[in-house]
């Protein structure tokens, strides 16, 4: 088949960005199956009909379940709300659909255990929405790790900060709800974990502290509902071969926007990269001449496998939608049978324990290992 169906649940900031992923990948990347914008699903009929018609979608519907009986549709990108994607996404994998899951998995760990063995126990690709590891300097970075350029990791710390809670005046939320999972956690230190298992590997042990700046919030109806999530979160981590580190994340930080920041420390030298400057990074080498060491800027250009797709020219930059067009391809690389850079649901399950791990030390005030895979 030269077409592949696409069927979209949620419209909102992700599903938009999945839908114009799903419209750039076959210009982009030429790719061998042209995705088909079939079916677009959200729970009010009137933004789903709204949004099928801004998007490209052939039909709209209120019920996303209708996705899983078209057999118009193989894969379903899944955008909406985290309490909502266990029983979404292991619906469509049972119906023989290829998902492609926004993060995190889903608040409680049983859900997340029970969507990877949806997914071992199907046929079809199942990924999750970390774009981030997409960004060719990220892929650099990971290439510096491999030659050795910094020698051996001996120290990761990693940040990833925003400030869209920072205000006392920002309304209660979905997010802010327990539902959701614990705040910062599932949505932010996924990330970084996401870059961590791409670079060096998985986190081992942590230990954690976790904060709420505000203990409720204005709802829509002029009440004030009790905050029920922690929107920043400190933990000290251990990985392999005795690498340390620490994972800061909040939401509540003024003046961030956009911060994911990466700080790698080694034998022989150092790396840094920042988000909110996501088409360079920092590279130290302790071998250069003594009076000529200092970190040197390197920008993303052509020669950074995929920016070469978007631009033929160096320093000019790729953005968050462009990352999700590059994850867009790797998924279809991965329906092809072919090697896809993607965080399947194994590594998401990996990344859940992780946040869990972390939620356990909170609790109980002490180090926490990161329970093996079953």
């Amino acid at each position: 088949m030269d077409t592949i169906g696409v069927g979209l649940i949620g419209s909102g900031f992700m599903g938009k960005c999945h839908a114009l992923a799903w419209s750039a990948v076959k210009p982009v990347f030429g790719s061998n199956r042209t995705p088909h914008l079939v079916a677009l699903a959200d729970v009010d009929s009137d933004v789903a009909t709204k949004r099928a018609t801004e998007f490209g979608f052939e039909r709209a519907t209120a019920d996303w379940r209708d996705l899983l009986a078209d057999p118009a549709v193989d894969v379903i990108s899944i955008t909406a709300p985290n309490q909502f994607h266990a029983e979404m996404a292991i619906a469509a994998l049972g119906a023989g659909k290829h998902v492609w899951c926004e993060k995190p998995m889903a608040p409680t760990l049983d859900e997340a255990l029970a969507m990877r063995d949806a997914a071992a126990a199907s046929d079809a690709v199942a990924i999750l929405g970390y774009n981030y590891i997409q960004n060719p300097a990220i892929r650099h970075i990971a290439k510096l790790l491999g030659e050795g350029a910094i020698g051996r990791v001996s120290h990761v710390r990693f940040e990833m900060d925003e400030d869209f809670m920072a205000s006392p005046d920002a309304p209660f939320g979905w997010k802010h709800d327990a539902a959701s999972g614990y705040g910062a956690l599932d949505d932010f230190a996924v990330h970084p974990l996401s870059i961590l298992h791409v670079l060096i590997g998985d986190v081992r042990e942590v230990m954690i502290d976790m904060a709420k700046p505000f203990d409720d919030r204005a709802t829509a109806d002029g009440s004030r509902r009790a905050v029920e999530t922690y929107d920043v979160a400190s933990a000290l981590i251990r990985l392999d071969d005795g690498i340390s580190g620490t994972l800061l994340v909040s939401r509540a930080a003024w003046g961030r926007k956009g911060r994911l920041a990466i700080q790698i420390f080694g034998t022989h030298g150092a790396i840094l990269f920042d988000q909110e400057r996501g088409n360079e990074l920092q590279l130290y080498r302790s071998e250069d001449p003594v009076g000529e060491q200092g970190f040197r800027t390197v920008l993303t250009a052509p020669i950074h496998s995929p920016y070469d797709r978007f631009l033929p020219a160096p320093g000019h930059g790729l953005g968050f939608n462009d990352f999700k067009t590059i994850e867009c391809h790797e998924l279809l690389e991965c329906i092809a049978d072919r090697n896809g850079m993607t965080i399947d649901f194994d590594v998401g399950l990996t990344i859940e324990r992780t946040v869990h791990a972390m939620a356990r030390s909170f609790e109980t005030g002490q180090w926490q290992e990161v329970n093996p895979a079953d």
